[in-house]
């Protein structure tokens, strides 16, 4: 088993060629035979290593354009024999097959080539076969051939090999072969996923669906130290925390990262300037305002003790006034989509602030899809893109809201969309003034922002709460009268919300009897 875990001869074919020339005088130096093809040959050569064509040791020539060159048997043969079976070694002897002991190869480019928006023929000629095919023959036979499949593999193989005395290891040969069918099996959904998307009236989700992410962040623990947490990127990633740089702080925790997320969809909802506070995935405070400063005092304003050690989004770069404001108390994690240099430094005071910048804002109208597991399977749905405008809402009521009522209606709903059912969003001058979230009654819901806003009003010595002239968004129909009546006594003038309980002309009536405005939008927006 020794002499068939040595290299003797090494495949190479890569589209990303980065250590390339390194490696390959590497192998030379060690006598082995390198066999290449097209560019990774030509790259070889013109560094001076010693290289022989695929078509030369295969006796056939590259085919329709090099989309044949590879699929031989005198490769796939030389990669698949076991070399300690002796039919194995019988017919390859027969058929003049000589082992291939090492394949490194990196696919073409597809997923880039997408990314780049190049037309569907660019991307179906950068749908690898012969690739795919190589390595799934060398990582089935990892107990005798090493695939490698990316380059930030190739050092480790060498100092295996040095270490070896020019072979590898059968830990290595493992651990690279279960990297190799872990990529062949992304760069398989890739392609199916996309395939999907080009289909002119496809399904959004077809009979089977084709979910990936390579891993971006090893973490500390997930959502409880007991428990293992990492995240992972997809290829069409929406901007967001998955693509943000960590500009400073220590490390994301799998909640923090949870919360940051929830944050920048927050803030993406609206076109003026925007910050929006999160506490466990709900938003505590959420305002506009003519600069992210303003934007940020009011929405601190709605519940500043829930605030402390929560994340903040904004959907603006963010300037030194915003900052200034914001390091006034312990913020966990900022993100936006850049910071201009005041910023920086104001933010850099603080050294447990974690600062993500994303680059730019994700669309709130966007595609998509959001997924969870389940025991035994996944729940996948298209992701929330539906916005309440002006025209979709039907007043119900005998009196209509006046037009800041309208736009602080529109304004709650697009924060209530983000809040955890049963969702109660009170809201007044573009600024949310209570949250009432996650509860199992929306009464309940009421009462807590209730509660909330009191408490507020009394830390800041205020008159009244600011739940007085307010107008609040609900993400479902109100099931009875009793929780618009509770928000009506906190005092709110006007209701938003879907509609179609069985009680709606009970729950009309109450507006009614109180001279409050109510508009339906036919929109639900659950959120667990």
């Amino acid at each position: 088993m020794a002499a068939a875990n040595a290299v003797s001869r090494a495949l190479i074919s890569v589209s990303d060629k980065s250590g390339l020339t390194e490696f390959g005088r590497f192998l030379a130096t060690r006598k082995v035979e390198i066999l290449s093809t097209g560019g990774t040959a030509k790259a070889l050569a013109a560094a001076g290593v010693p290289v022989r064509e695929v078509s030369d040791f295969t006796g056939f020539p590259e085919l329709l354009g090099g989309r044949v060159k590879t699929l031989h048997p005198k490769v796939h043969g030389a990669i698949l024999g076991l070399r300690n079976d002796p039919e194995h070694a019988a017919a390859m002897g027969t058929h003049g097959i000589e082992p291939i002991d090492l394949v490194v190869v990196n696919l073409y480019p597809f997923e880039k080539t997408v990314a780049a928006g190049a037309t569907f023929e660019e991307c179906i000629e950068q749908i690898d076969i012969g690739g795919p095919a190589m390595i799934r023959s060398s990582a089935k036979n990892h107990a005798h051939v090493t695939v490698v499949v990316d380059a930030g593999d190739l050092a480790e193989v060498m100092r295996n090999m040095e270490i070896n005395r020019g072979g590898t290891s059968p830990g290595l040969r493992r651990r690279l072969a279960e990297k190799a069918f872990a990529r062949t099996a992304a760069y398989d959904t890739h392609i199916a996923a996309w395939f999907a998307r080009q289909q002119p009236g496809g399904e959004a989700l077809p009979e089977r669906i084709a979910l990936i992410g390579e891993r971006a962040l090893a973490l500390r623990y997930g959502e409880n130290p007991h428990q293992v947490g990492a995240m992972y990127r997809t290829v069409d990633a929406r901007p967001g925390v998955a693509a943000a740089r960590l500009i400073q702080g220590k490390e994301l925790s799998y909640n923090n990262i949870g919360d940051a997320d929830a944050a920048i969809e927050v803030a993406a909802e609206f076109e003026q300037p925007a910050i929006a506070i999160i506490k466990h995935a709900n938003p505590c405070g959420v305002a506009v305002g003519a600069s992210l400063a303003e934007a940020y005092r009011r929405a601190l304003a709605c519940d500043p003790v829930s605030a402390f050690g929560g994340i903040v989004a904004a959907n603006r770069p963010l300037d030194g006034a915003a900052a200034a404001e914001i390091v006034k108390i312990f913020t966990e994690v900022v993100i936006a989509p850049d910071a201009d240099a005041d910023a920086l430094a104001q933010f850099a005071a603080k050294k447990n602030l974690r600062l993500l910048l994303t680059g730019r804002m994700p669309d709130a109208r966007g595609p998509g899809l959001t997924a969870r597991t389940i025991a035994g399977g996944l729940l996948v749905q298209t992701r929330d893109a539906a916005m309440v405008d002006k025209a979709s809402l039907k007043v119900v009521t005998r009196r209509a809201p006046t037009e800041s009522e309208e736009r602080d209606l529109l304004f709650g709903m697009r924060v209530c969309k983000h809040v955890k059912s049963n969702a109660i969003v009170f809201a007044k001058g573009g600024a949310t003034t209570a949250i009432g979230a996650g509860q199992m009654s929306r009464l309940d819901s009421v009462r807590i922002a209730r509660l909330k806003a009191e408490d507020a009003a009394r830390a800041a010595v205020a008159a009244r709460p600011t739940t007085v002239g307010s107008v609040v968004a609900s993400d479902a129909f109100f099931p009875f009268p009793d929780g618009l009546i509770a928000a009506a006594d906190a005092g709110a003038t006007a209701f938003i919300q879907p509609g179609g309980s069985m009680r709606d002309d009970e729950v009309i009536a109450a507006c009614n009897d109180r001279g409050l405005a109510m508009v339906f939008t036919g929109l639900r927006h659950f959120r667990h």
